[in-house]
């Protein structure tokens, strides 16, 4: 049995990773800096045991992976705005840098890790080149936060060339949970609401699919996958939005009614990722 390091284990999306590679039997350690209110050493409801780390720290790093076989790195400032530019680009590089750092000295056999998005150009005040935006709209940071995420994919890249590990870079959308989509129909009214990813977003038990899929995937290097929900947050159809929105913009394909402007055709292909959940099974419109 595969023994996976969750970091950022206790956020949003890091709880239903945790829940996720439980039931596909993977033994789990959460790592996070913050404890979720779980007894001590454990995490809330669970007995996955909890290790409170500071991952901008290189040894602690280490520690938190020396008895793992992979991990699955989520621990980051997780948004641009939240912090000073410059303490955003600075924290994210630290713990990203150690992670990597620390699965190679640990010789772990994969990595999987929270790329984003924003390393396509969001949000997008200036127009995508084309739609569906896909891998090949990278690099386009527009903020210190994306700019984190690509200078990460290529310290990923280098230290998978010299280590021989896979690293599998998740470019998640805007991670919804149930909850949330309650404040879809709040963007119908108005397209240019959610127009800075392109009215793209994805299901947090999508995400943590994915994650368990990058851990298995056979893959070599360092890939990069767009990670988003087969569908918009809109009640129009997508085609409609971009030529209304952004109407210099050109699809390069035909598109379903409702498709995901954020192309996730590479992750079908190479990991088998397919979303499975939307705000459609919630919400009628």
């Amino acid at each position: 049995m595969t023994t996976v390091a969750v970091t950022g284990a206790t956020g949003k999306t890091g709880r239903v990773v945790v829940a996720d590679l439980l039931d596909h039997g993977f033994d789990v350690l959460a790592v996070d800096i913050v404890t979720d209110g779980g007894e001590r050493g454990r995490t809330a409801g669970t007995d996955v045991p909890l290790l409170l780390a500071d991952l901008t720290d290189y040894g602690q790093a280490v520690d938190a992976l020396s008895e793992v076989d992979a991990v699955v790195h989520l621990a980051n400032i997780p948004a641009p705005g939240l912090f000073p530019a410059a303490h955003t680009l600075h924290t994210n590089l630290a713990m990203n840098n150690n992670v990597f750092l620390a699965a190679a000295h640990n010789k772990l056999s994969r990595v999987v890790w929270a790329s984003s998005e924003t390393t396509l150009g969001l949000p997008f005040d200036v127009p995508p080149r084309y739609a569906p935006v896909d891998e090949d709209h990278y690099p386009y940071p527009t903020s210190t936060y994306a700019l984190s995420k690509v200078a990460s994919e290529t310290t990923a890249q280098h230290v998978a060339d010299w280590s021989g590990i896979p690293f599998v870079a998740l470019r998640l959308s805007n991670v919804h949970v149930e909850d949330d989509y309650r404040l879809v129909p709040g963007y119908w009214s108005d397209p240019h609401l959610r127009k800075w990813n392109l009215w793209g977003y994805i299901d947090a038990r999508d995400a943590a699919a994915a994650c368990r899929l990058g851990l298995t995937a056979p893959v070599t290097g360092a890939p990069s996958f767009v990670i988003a929900a087969a569908d918009t947050v809109m009640d129009r159809p997508s085609a409609e939005l971009l030529a209304e929105v952004f109407p210099g913009v050109k699809l390069t394909r035909e598109i379903g009614t409702y498709e995901t402007l954020l192309s996730i055709d590479r992750a079908r292909e190479a990991l088998g990722f397919e979303p499975r959940h939307s705000w459609r099974n919630t919400i009628t419109s």
